[in-house]
């Protein structure tokens, strides 16, 4: 299935790379958090690849983190990947859909706010996986289901009351409950998926329209609209978002939900669980309570 318009993506992203002097701070902020994440490991990640890099900033985010040795940067966009190259590292133009990566060649795999523009997310994953050492590491930061309501609901009424139709403007993004579904279909061990919401505050809807354009998250749906949008639709769209999400200060709110995937490539030394019926100890001992069995518990009570 042809979700997304990958070509389209790639212009965009070659068009933002020439706008973003810095990096906009919704992607600083997720960059800090899933860097963050390696505090907690005892061990070392030597080679790790930044898996739709933009302009390289994760980089800067890792520092003295993770004990990596070497980082390797790739972007769908040959304009992002120049100007990542600028951070000294190794970097080259890679299609998420397609990686020109042998297998068990990184210790780490990082993913900031790429993959949810790919058409097939099981087929990224696997191939993610595959490039991974055993035991390797795979961190991920992706947009989740709530993302943008305000202005998917927006949007959808707007096309309504000016053209009497909607069309596909927002993306679908992944929903927390599928994410790790998803790495265990793909093969990663022990998956952990877990998500924060992120509010951002802007003067009007507008200004959000156009600071999605500049950092290349834009519509690129397949499907989408073919013709120019009224300038009416524009402005109704404003004006619903104002009336249904407005606060008192005249600002509107955007929200991001980010989801996290932590998983690893499979080991023959990691954890795994017991199998059924193994345990050596009763429950019933740890939590000094009497016994009661399944049967005896959803047997109803005689009434007196």
């Amino acid at each position: 299935m042809t979700i997304f318009d990958r070509c389209l993506l790639r212009q965009r992203r070659d068009r933002a790379a020439r706008h973003t002097g810095a990096i906009p701070s919704l992607f600083a902020e997720t960059n800090e958090r899933l860097a963050e994440r390696l505090e907690d490991m005892a061990r070392g990640f030597p080679q790790a690849l930044d898996l739709g890099c933009r302009d390289g900033a994760l980089a800067s985010a890792l520092r003295g983190r993770g004990g990596i040795d070497s980082l390797v940067q790739c972007d769908l966009s040959p304009s992002m990947a120049r100007r990542a190259a600028e951070t000294g590292r190794p970097t080259l133009v890679a299609d998420e859909e397609a990686l020109p990566l042998a297998e068990h060649t990184f210790d780490l795999v990082f993913s900031s706010l790429a993959l949810h523009w790919v058409n097939d997310l099981p087929g990224s994953l696997l191939q993610i996986r595959r490039c991974l050492r055993p035991d390797g590491l795979f961190l991920c930061a992706m947009f989740g289901g709530g993302t943008l309501h305000e202005l998917r609901t927006a949007w959808l009424q707007a096309e309504l009351d000016v053209e009497g139709g909607a069309s596909p403007r927002i993306s679908p993004f992944v929903d927390i409950r599928d994410a790790g579904n998803l790495l265990q279909r793909a093969g990663f061990a022990l998956p952990v998926a877990d998500a924060d919401t992120l509010s951002v505050s802007y003067p009007d809807a507008l200004t959000l329209m156009r600071d999605l354009r500049t950092m290349g998250e834009s519509n690129a749906l397949h499907e989408r609209r073919r013709t120019p949008t009224r300038r009416e639709t524009f402005l109704r769209a404003a004006a619903v978002y104002a009336e249904r999400f407005g606060r008192a200060d005249g600002s509107v709110p955007a929200t991001f939900e980010i989801v996290y995937l932590t998983a690893w490539a499979p080991h023959p030394d990691q954890q795994r669980p017991l199998a059924p019926g193994s345990a050596r100890g009763r429950l019933a001992d740890v939590l000094d309570s009497p016994e009661v069995s399944a049967g005896d518990a959803a047997a109803p009570k005689p009434r007196r």
